[in-house]
């Protein structure tokens, strides 16, 4: 039997083939490898050529070093206009790079005492305080939201009883509540989100389920007010109290709040800004994230947050501390894949990477890695973490600026920088950790 292999050269002539190879069309050589003669000389000259291939290969997913990523990041922030971030890199819970670029003001720079606005990576601090309150035995993640709200009985459900939908798929964002909490804004001059409770329970009977809850992903940020709201009347603190004693404190993470800033750490807080169409415009600053605090109302500095990663990545040193928190296993229970994610803009993925909702977290998969995060954007800012807690590797990045054009744009940046760190940091640790 005669086997035929092909390699398709843009210069055939270049590897002086013996006249027994045939050339044929688009410089394929076909070759027969029973003739030993033929495939001693094929050895000779095509093996060289695939091990020089695999090594032009591996050189363009090697190592960075953190000069080579910071050069790389602040490169984009200056081709995206953006005016101000800090990017943190993590290796096996130390930091390799710590990079602060622009500034936060018009004429402050941009330094370790900046306080970013977080935007929705504060759901994965909400998703925590609920996990905390099901271990102490206040609740069950397949209870149904009614159990605590039971304003909740008077949206419209065409696919079974409100009562049906449970803190699980809140988490999961599996309800089939719509995405925004307000809707009908849609005058600068009202407020960014509504204020009050009593707001949201007025318009609930306007409301309707989108769809079969627990059949599909669909984000939503009104289904994690609900948990907001559950975490308040089972604690009986208001939430921001709630999460000041049961994480922020424990953390260390004492420059950390909710919505506007304490009189004394006013001057840290970045502005923020858009850029569309060419023009930069400034957003309302120390803006007030009202009843959605427990979706998106974090602002904290990166050193604050850096505490935080500690805590999801682990450490021996300090897991009795952290187990204090939360029990690691039920850590790792809000990371298990729940639905899968279709790619839109907001989570696109390259080709053989795919993304996953899980409990008050994001699953990116590519290739043998796995990365557990969650993004944020709101009022300008845009703000992204990511782990892998196998080999304790991590990367927290906060952006100032939103920029929103075809070839200005933040959200492209940010997916750009993810993957350039996949290729040339986060594989690579974990080839070496294996």
């Amino acid at each position: 039997m005669k086997i035929g292999v092909g390699l398709v050269l843009s210069n055939p002539s270049a590897l002086r083939a013996p006249a027994q190879f045939r050339i044929r069309s688009r410089g394929a050589i076909y070759y027969n490898p029973s003739n030993t003669a033929m495939m001693r000389t094929f050895s000779r000259i095509i093996f060289p050529f695939f091990f020089t291939i695999s090594a032009l290969t591996a050189q363009t997913k090697a190592p960075a070093t953190p000069q080579e990523i910071k050069t790389f990041y602040e490169s984009g922030l200056r081709r995206n206009g953006i005016i101000g971030s800090s990017l943190v890199l993590i290796r096996n819970g130390e930091v390799v790079l710590h990079d602060n670029y622009g500034r936060q003001s018009e004429t402050v720079p941009v330094d370790d005492n900046t306080t970013y606005h977080w935007a929705s990576v504060t759901k994965t601090f909400t998703g925590i305080a609920i996990m905390q309150l099901r271990d102490r035995g206040l609740l069950s993640l397949d209870d149904p939201l009614t159990k605590y709200i039971p304003e909740l009985a008077t949206v419209h459900d065409t696919y079974g009883p409100v009562s049906a939908i449970t803190i699980r798929e809140a988490m999961s964002h599996a309800s089939g509540f719509r995405d925004a909490t307000w809707p009908w804004r849609d005058q600068d001059w009202q407020p960014f989100e509504p204020t009050q409770w009593s707001q949201i329970v007025a318009m609930l009977p306007y409301s309707d389920i989108k769809f079969q809850p627990g059949t599909r992903y669909s984000y939503s940020n009104l289904a994690v007010v609900f948990l907001g709201e559950i975490i308040e009347r089972l604690s009986g603190d208001q939430f921001e109290v709630y999460m000041e004693k049961n994480i922020f404190r424990p953390l260390g993470m004492g420059r950390s709040y909710y919505d506007r800033s304490p009189y004394n750490l006013l001057r840290y807080r970045s502005h923020s800004w858009d850029l569309k169409d060419g023009k930069i415009t400034e957003d309302p600053f120390d803006f007030n994230t009202g009843i959605t605090r427990a979706n998106g109302g974090l602002n904290a500095p990166l050193p604050d947050m850096l505490k935080y990663i500690r805590f999801l990545l682990g450490e021996s040193a300090h897991q009795t501390e952290y187990d204090a928190i939360l029990k690691r296993s039920s850590l790792e229970e809000m990371w298990k894949p729940v639905l899968p994610v279709v790619p839109d803009e907001d989570f696109p993925s390259r080709a053989g990477a795919h993304d996953s909702v899980a409990e008050s977290f994001f699953i990116h998969t590519d290739g043998d890695l796995t990365l557990i995060g969650h993004p944020g954007w709101q009022n300008g800012f845009r703000s992204q973490i990511n782990i892998d807690p196998a080999t304790r590797t991590a990367y927290i990045v906060d952006y100032n600026t939103d920029a929103q054009d075809e070839k200005q744009n933040t959200r492209s940046f940010n997916i750009e920088l993810r993957d350039y760190l996949i290729d040339h940091f986060f594989k690579l640790r974990a080839a070496k950790a294996e």
